[in-house]
């Protein structure tokens, strides 16, 4: 898999009995075991279980205490050190599926954490549309989309990288953990970086086609703008997704389903934030102190290299950093669509700033979820030996209705989608903030647009990932990048054609469209 070296199922069992001589049977002995990756339904982790063996005496070692149950692929230095140190292999108890109230609870609170983060986010785009740089340089409203959007992807494949990396036992170490966290941060330095540098130039084009005018200055600005935001975004946002996932670990939570949520929440308030700060900077600086935005571009591409190094060097990343852009650049075109269609819709419907974010951020946190539940549930049966065949096209109905396994996480997601939205409106509402009042009729039509995308993210996911996996391709750094754009347009485009017909049917809200 790209970006990950392939693991061999390895296991050690060494059973201590209590038998009587010339016994034929060994009753409730204890066995220990050791493992390297277990698929999520088919082993328990690693416990101690009590079973009966049944065991042939004439073949009985002399040792009588300990039998080999399995073969190990683990090196014999590696027991014999364990044997000499008698140094006990740490235990991760955990059962062989997550049950419903579980799967609930450690999504839904970082969900409604999340949630709160893009109010904030959106609260803040609301704010600042009204700005000197917002009103003067159009081009910026492009930019967002497709930098937020690029920020939620580098975060969410980072935490899901890592949460993936922890579940297969690949942080169980500090030299290990210091090994992926360098690697990993240098790898979206890198990344952020060039797709910032591509993000900006697409704003700068895609704000040229309609009127073929150009100015310099400004364009120096979204470029220093993004890049600077991108860096510093991506070292801030990294270290607390490394804190996520070690404090998952020891807290026996499975980082898949809070690392994510927490990542696209923090990348949107911290970058909008950053971006709306910086280009306010630089665009104040205009005329008087204009040889700033090239000093700033010059020493990020610069720096640029240099992360690439490092990540070049680290075995964890270097696949990644060869073959991951793709995804990425992919990614940031989608969610300049999305842009455009944010500059064209606000323009009219100055209310949609403040849900923009809302419906995008809920969108791209669940999908996300499910597709990084369902890539480390592929890396697990393939380090545990099964290669079943997988289906890659299976109808609606198996993926929501199906079940057990991924189809009841989906409709726990999708359970998720009406209260958090009603939540979220209401605090927006209780605020006072944005420029749209309240009304039955707008909360039904915004609530199915809400609804409606998720169900065709959740879906669009299922596919996706595993036919990315039938591929060879790593689904932890391919997929959630693909998704997340696809739920920043698809949400942009249904909340506009949700004022589109809030106000065409008058609605009865004289704050629609003002």
């Amino acid at each position: 898999m790209l970006g990950y070296p392939r693991l061999i199922h390895r296991r050690i069992v060494r059973c201590t009995s209590g038998k009587k001589p010339g016994s034929k049977s060994i009753a409730s002995s204890t066995c220990k075991m050791v493992g390297f990756g277990s698929g999520e339904s088919l082993s328990k982790a690693l416990a101690d279980v009590s079973t009966e063996l049944t065991v042939d005496s004439d073949n009985e070692g002399d040792d009588g205490d300990t039998s080999r149950l399995l073969s190990s692929g683990v090196p014999r230095h590696f027991v014999e050190g364990i044997k000499k140190t008698g140094k006990n292999v740490k235990r991760i108890e955990r059962t062989d599926e997550e049950n419903v109230w579980t799967i609930s609870v450690q999504m839904f609170i970082p969900f409604l954490l999340a949630g709160f983060g893009m109010v904030a986010a959106s609260l803040l785009l609301d704010l600042v549309q009204h700005w000197p740089v917002y009103l003067q340089i159009k081009e910026v409203y492009i930019l967002v989309p497709a930098l937020l959007g690029l920020k939620g992807n580098l975060e969410m494949t980072l935490a899901s990288r890592l949460s993936t990396h922890a579940n297969l036992g690949h942080m169980d170490t500090s030299s290990e953990q210091w090994t992926l966290i360098i690697g990993n941060l240098a790898l979206i330095q890198c990344q952020a970086m060039v797709v910032g540098l591509l993000a900006s130039l697409a704003a700068v084009i895609l704000g040229w086609i309609p009127e073929a005018q150009f100015d310099v200055h400004h364009g120096l600005l979204l470029c220093a703008s993004a890049l600077v935001t991108a860096s510093v975004a991506s070292f801030l946002l990294g270290l607390v997704m490394v804190a996520v996932i070690l404090l998952s670990r020891r807290m026996n939570i499975n980082p898949d389903n809070v690392a994510t949520p927490i990542a696209a929440s923090l990348g949107d308030l911290t970058t909008l934030a950053l971006l709306s700060w910086i280009a306010s900077l630089l665009f104040n600086a205009i005329g008087q102190q204009s040889w700033i935005a090239p000093t700033l571009i010059t020493c990020c591409l610069l720096a640029t290299p240099i992360w690439g190094y490092i990540a070049a060097r680290n075995p964890f990343t270097k696949e990644v950093l060869d073959y991951g852009w793709t995804p990425v650049i992919s990614a940031m075109v989608i969610s300049s669509i999305g842009g455009l269609i944010l500059d064209y819709t606000i323009s009219s419907y100055k209310g949609i700033a403040v849900f923009q974010l809302v419906i995008n951020g809920v969108g791209g946190n669940l999908v996300a979820v499910q597709a990084s539940r369902i890539s480390t549930a592929l890396h697990k049966e393939q380090s545990s030996g099964n290669h079943k065949q997988i289906r890659v096209c299976i109808s609606p109905v198996s993926v929501f209705l199906a079940p057990g396994g991924h189809a009841r996480t989906a409709r726990v997601l999708l359970m998720m989608v009406i209260p958090g939205h009603l939540i979220f409106s209401y605090t927006i509402s209780y605020l006072q903030a944005g420029h749209t009042s309240f009304t039955a009729i707008f909360i039904i039509v915004y609530l199915f647009a809400a609804v409606l995308q998720v169900v065709l993210l959740l879906y669009i996911s299922q596919l996706m990932v595993v036919w990315m996996w039938t591929r060879g391709m790593d689904p932890d750094s391919s997929a959630i990048p693909y998704l997340t754009a696809a739920g920043d347009l698809l949400g942009t485009a249904l909340l506009g054609i949700a004022f589109h017909i809030l106000d065409a049917i008058g609605d009865g809200d004289s704050d629609v469209g003002d």
